[in-house]
This record gives C-alpha cells, structure tokens and sequence, in this order.
C-alpha cells in the first residue's frame, strides 16, 4: 500500500519540477537590458495618458464571472446533446436539475440587480 502512494508523490514532484526548470532556466538565461522605454506602460500599441492605474468597478467582474457560469454551462451540455440517445431518462432529469440550478443563480443574480448596468 506504501508504494501506491510512492508514485503519487513521484508524480507530484515531477509535476511541480516539470514547470519550475523552464521558467528558472528562462530567468537565468534572458538578456537583461533595462530601459524606460523597455519599462513604459504599454497599452494597445499606444502611449498612455493620464495615470494608467485606475480602479474598475466590480460590477465589471460580476458580468466577467456571469458570462463565465453560462460559458461552463454550454461546455457541459453539448457532450449531453452528442450523447442524449445512449444516456437515457436518468441522463436527462439530471440535465434538467443542472439547468435549474443555474437558472436559480441567474435570477438570484437578477434579483440583486448584479445584472443592471449602471
């Protein structure tokens, strides 16, 4: 039982080793030749005016995160669709429980007014 869990942790070392070499062989061996124009803040090809700092308003992230659940949402129902004659009865109570429940958040969100754009 010891060597099951022997290959899980040569597996975890090997998975936090296999990203750390390139990222520290790319920091050892990168030129480094600081400039200001090298150090400018550049935003689409032109040159910022003003403070390039400011701060977005959460509700930003609230429409991010919305676009996010529904986006997931599709990922997971088209693989249901492709398969929807193999799966059955039971395959397609569970979808409908799925989408209900995502249907509760979004009127959750509506409720809130997390979808009102001010």
């Amino acid at each position: 039982m010891l060597q099951d869990y022997t290959y899980v942790g040569l597996m975890t070392v090997i998975a936090l080793i296999f990203p750390i070499i390139p990222v520290a062989l790319a920091k050892i061996l990168s030129p480094k030749k600081p400039s200001p124009i090298k150090n400018d803040i550049y935003e689409c090809g032109l040159e910022t005016i003003g403070d390039s700092w400011i701060q977005f308003r959460v509700q930003y992230y609230l429409y991010a995160l919305l676009f996010v659940v529904f986006d997931v949402e599709t990922v997971f129902l088209f693989p249901w669709a492709v398969s929807y004659g193999v799966l059955g009865w039971f395959a397609l109570i569970e979808t409908f429980i799925f989408v209900a429940i995502l249907l509760l958040g979004l009127a959750y969100a509506w409720r809130k007014g997390a979808l009102e754009w001010v």
